[in-house]
């Protein structure tokens, strides 16, 4: 079993044909079969059922994937231990960014680690939450920054970036503009808008309402919060979003503390727990901690 037989596998598994896996590959589509075709000799199992229309795994491809992903994970690593003693950072790291975060910050920070590190690839995937977090848990995503609503998911370790509270963003002319703070249940009845399920921010919201007794009425939702704070200054609702958003749209909007309880959410720089981070994924861990001066742990080796 060589190496390269397990690339060319997890290629047409993750491509879904030999022909697209060749392309990636950069070689002939014959060279790929061949070495399926001998790797499955070598095993004495057909790994791909090749009578449909498109491939797929049979239960011996299904068995023997994690265990190549495994292999081959672990011969990156090992190169990229060895230019890392040799002074040198090669290879690939894939960054999930929450669809919210600051273009500006984030588009310095991987300029800078490019500068630093040249011969590292970087791929860079915008979603929320949840399917970041899902990318992580499926080794698709090195690094997520990733929205909670105060407790880091099973699965992953993480550094704590930031602290956020939610604060109410109403209309001027809103009833609830009168007020500086509030109590939770004073939004019961309201319509609310909040980013979708599924992301801390929405989260933090829900668990917050839960403890102050009710459900959250979700009226509109948008996958930036500056979206609806611009909808709440159209009196759509209350926008419940991070304060430092709310504050950037005053005086369109009225931006009401909430209380009773505080709904807090955080930012967490967050990678898969049990296992090392690969030289690349440590190194740009490493920088954003240094460029915002957290105070963390040390990241595994």
């Amino acid at each position: 079993m060589e190496l390269r037989q397990l690339t060319y596998f997890l290629a047409v598994v993750e491509e879904g044909g030999f022909t697209r896996a060749a392309a990636r590959e950069h070689v002939a589509q014959p060279g790929v079969s061949a070495q399926i075709g001998k790797l499955e000799r070598e095993l004495g199992h057909d790994l791909f059922d090749r009578t449909s229309r498109t491939v797929r795994l049979t239960q011996a491809g299904e068995v023997l994937l994690p265990y190549a992903r495994t292999a081959l994970k672990a011969a990156a690593d090992a190169r990229l231990a060895l230019d890392e003693l040799a002074g040198l950072l090669r290879g690939r790291v894939r960054v999930g960014v929450l669809t919210a975060t600051p273009s500006d910050d984030l588009v310095h920070l991987l300029a800078e680690f490019h500068e630093a590190h040249p011969a590292v690839e970087i791929s860079l995937r915008e979603d929320a939450s949840d399917r970041l977090i899902e990318g992580i848990l499926a080794g698709s995503i090195d690094l997520a920054w990733v929205s909670t609503s105060g407790n880091t998911p099973t699965g992953l370790e993480s550094i704590v970036l930031t602290e956020q509270e939610l604060v109410a963003a109403v209309a001027p002319h809103d009833p609830l503009a009168e007020h500086d703070t509030i109590h939770l249940t004073a939004l019961r009845d309201r319509a609310l808008g909040s980013l979708p399920a599924g992301t801390g921010i929405r989260g933090a919201l829900e668990s917050a309402c839960a403890t102050a007794g009710f459900t959250p009425r979700v009226a509109f939702e948008a996958s930036a919060p500056d979206v609806l704070a611009k909808l709440a200054t159209r009196g759509m609702g209350v926008a419940v979003i991070p304060r430092l958003i709310a504050d950037r749209h005053t005086p369109a909007v009225h931006v009401v503390t909430l209380t009773h309880p505080v709904p807090r959410g955080r930012v967490e720089l967050a990678w898969r727990a049990g296992g090392p981070l690969s030289p690349p994924a440590r190194a740009l861990a490493e920088r954003v901690r240094a460029a915002l001066r957290v105070s963390a742990p040390g990241l595994p080796a």
